[in-house]
This record gives C-alpha cells, sequence and structure tokens, in this order.
C-alpha cells in the first residue's frame, strides 16, 4: 500500500522549469495517452476517408492529410501544455505579429489549397476537360492541390491556381460529353437571296469530314447589319480543342462557295463628304 502511494504522489508532485513551465509526471502520461489517441482517431478519419476516393485523388490527398495531421497536433499539444501549467501567454503574445504576417502571406496559397480539395470532391473539372478560365483554354492534364495544369491550343502549359475556379467564372466545354457546337458567322451582300446562301452554307458544312451530320447542321438568319445580311452557320464537332482549325476550314469552303456562285461577302464602307471642297493648287 505504502509503495503504490509513493507512485501516486510521485505521479503528483509537481516539477517546475523557471516561471512559465510546471508539470507533473501524470500530465506527462496523459498528454501522452493523448496523442496517442489522436493518432488513432485521425488514422481511423484517414481511413473513412479514403474509402470515398478514387485512387488517383488519394494519392493528391496524401500531402493534404500530412499538413491536417501536423495541424491537429499541435492544437492538441498547445490545449494539453495550457491545461496542465504550463505559460504559453508570453509565446503567444512574442509570435502574434508573426503569426499574422504568416497568415497573409500565405492566404492565397491556403485558398488554393481549399479550391483544390472542392475541385476533387465534387469532380467539377476532370483530367482530359476543355476548360476556359479568363479568357484561356486549354485541355487539363493534372489536377494538384494547389494547381491546375492546362495544355493550350498552342501547346503552352497553363498553370491555373486552384482559386481561380472559385474567383472567375469557368467554362468547362466538355462536362456534358465531348460534343459541342460551334458557330460560324458569314455576312452577304443585301442583293443576295437568303436562301440561297443558306443552301450554300449547308452544303459546305455537310462536305467537311470533321462535321457530325448527327445533330445536323443549321442555319440561322441573324440579322440585318449595317452593311450586310448576317448568318450563323451551327455545326456540331466531337473535338472541340481544334474547333478553331475546323471553323477555319469551313471559312475557306464558303469563301469559295460564295465566290463560285457570284454572292458578295461586304465590308463597311465610308463616304467623305466636304462641305467646302479643298482648293485646288494654283
Amino acid at each position: 500500500m505504502n509503495f503504490i502511494n509513493k507512485i501516486i504522489d510521485l505521479l503528483n508532485h509537481r516539477f517546475s522549469i523557471g516561471d512559465t513551465i510546471s508539470f507533473t509526471p501524470k500530465s506527462v502520461v496523459i498528454v501522452i495517452l493523448v496523442l496517442i489517441l489522436t493518432s488513432f482517431l485521425l488514422k481511423i478519419i484517414r481511413k473513412i476517408i479514403f474509402r470515398t476516393l478514387a485512387s488517383d485523388t488519394k494519392m493528391k490527398f496524401k500531402s493534404l492529410f500530412s499538413f491536417f495531421n501536423y495541424f491537429v497536433y499541435i492544437v492538441v499539444t498547445l490545449i494539453l501544455l495550457q491545461n496542465f501549467g504550463v505559460n504559453l501567454t508570453a509565446v503567444f503574445a512574442a509570435s502574434a505579429a508573426l503569426l499574422v504576417g504568416v497568415g497573409l502571406a500565405l492566404q492565397t496559397f491556403i485558398q488554393d489549397i481549399i479550391s483544390g480539395v472542392f475541385i476533387l470532391i465534387d469532380k467539377s473539372v476532370l483530367v482530359g476537360d476543355i476548360i476556359e478560365v479568363d479568357g484561356q483554354i486549354g485541355q487539363v492534364e493534372n489536377i494538384k492541390l494547389r494547381t491546375t495544369r492546362a495544355v493550350t491550343r498552342e501547346n503552352k502549359v497553363l498553370i491555373i491556381p486552384n482559386h481561380k475556379f472559385l474567383t472567375s467564372i469557368l467554362f468547362n466545354w466538355t462536362e456534358n460529353g465531348i460534343l459541342t457546337k460551334e458557330i460560324v458567322e458569314v455576312g452577304v451582300a443585301y442583293r443576295s437571296n437568303p436562301r440561297e446562301v443558306e443552301a450554300i452554307l449547308l452544303d459546305v458544312a455537310l462536305k467537311n469530314d470533321k462535321v457530325l451530320n448527327d445533330p445536323s447542321p443549321f442555319v440561322i438568319f441573324k440579322d440585318f447589319g449595317d452593311s450586310a445580311l448576317i448568318f450563323h452557320l451551327y455545326i456540331s464537332l466531337n473535338s472541340s480543342f481544334s474547333a478553331n482549325i475546323v471553323k477555319s476550314d469551313v471559312r475557306y469552303d464558303i469563301y469559295e462557295a460564295l465566290a463560285s456562285k457570284g454572292i458578295e461577302i461586304p465590308f463597311p464602307q465610308r463616304t467623305i463628304t466636304y462641305a467646302h471642297p479643298p482648293k485646288q493648287a494654283e
């Protein structure tokens, strides 16, 4: 019994290091046990979350979980130390300005990480998607926690901070499938026959092997312009990433087809009239 009492006394004996640190062996044991329990709970949480993730997504989340584990350990350790008599007020007061500066510096970094998590969870952007952000178009090749990499039509690598997907308007051209509709605008002279123009545009579209027949192309008489009748030719493509090349080919063919039929593609013209004609040099 005396032995047990001595052990209890030893566990409750308070040791002091200076004026800021004071602890007992019992508090040290409790801290160790709490850290072990925290580690066990984090592993369980990680297993539960990993079950819902795809295999490629798990690799991207490893760094995030490591950061989260360190954060939890630091918070738990600070709480335990504060509860067991360690005076942390002086430490926090001395480092407050530093923590504020670090927080401001990491603000965009943290936004990128959070945005990357949202992207991976809700799958708003996937590898292979063709996206448009801030006027830049690219095909997604890699999605990481902080950045997304895409390749443009000019074969340049576009590195997009993930917070852009939350703060900017995102166009995902292929979320509904790889098939997209494109528009080719054509203006012809007012003396042209609209029905003939429509037939020519449809014939050009159907002869292009890159344009899909299903859904079939169609023409809309868009407007009466200042100097031309405006038509929109709608075509369907299954490779929207190369749409600019296909539309260029279609424009070449339209120009040749209209020229062969004597249909003019007008351009704006201005006539300058002088109120007082300039004097001729003597």
